[in-house]
């Protein structure tokens, strides 16, 4: 089978210890996780993790297999690149002087749709939104001009089709 991007969104409760453990799932089978964040859901008091990897379909579906027999998990899927919009956010710290000596900088935050979110007398901050490449083009195209820090997100990713999760929940209600 061929390797490509899996994104797992795990949804539960909010219990210490379970990042450890859902990690140690892919520890323990020597595949890397790619991408991890963890944030509210849209189902109140429920988290959700969103975690990338790549891998085959096979070891995704024995990944979501196994997270799933976690206490505190409700429901785990597994998702391709195709089944999902995701997008990624990251800041790029660069030294004000150049924001106004050197002309592209100027033309490179345009040309990539992303914005400036502060400005001192030190340096400024381009936030960028958009898929990892296009991210990764943006600091190719500063990096000859000096950035002085980068961070990244984890994906954020929400599924083309309906998730099932909140009838699953509505049926514990009852």
């Amino acid at each position: 089978m061929e390797k490509k991007n899996f994104t797992i969104s795990v949804y539960s409760e909010n219990n210490v210890g379970l990042l450890n453990r859902i990690s140690g799932i892919f520890l323990k089978r020597h595949i890397n996780i790619e991408s991890l964040n963890v944030s509210k859901s849209e189902i109140e008091e429920v988290s959700k993790f969103t975690i990338v990897v790549n891998t085959t379909e096979d070891w995704a579906r024995k990944i979501v297999g196994q997270i799933e027999k976690q206490i505190e998990v409700i429901k785990a899927y597994y998702h391709t690149d195709e089944e999902t919009i995701f997008q990624e956010t990251a800041l790029f710290k660069i030294a004000s002087n150049l924001l106004f000596e050197e002309r592209q900088i100027q033309n490179i935050i345009k040309d990539n749709h992303s914005t400036i979110v502060t400005v001192s007398p030190e340096f400024f901050v381009i936030s960028k939104s958009g898929r990892r490449e296009e991210i990764e083009t943006m600091y190719e195209q500063l990096r000859p001009y000096g950035i002085m820090q980068f961070v990244r997100s984890g994906r954020i990713a929400v599924t083309k089709t309906t998730m099932q999760i909140s009838s699953i929940l509505k049926e514990f209600q009852v």
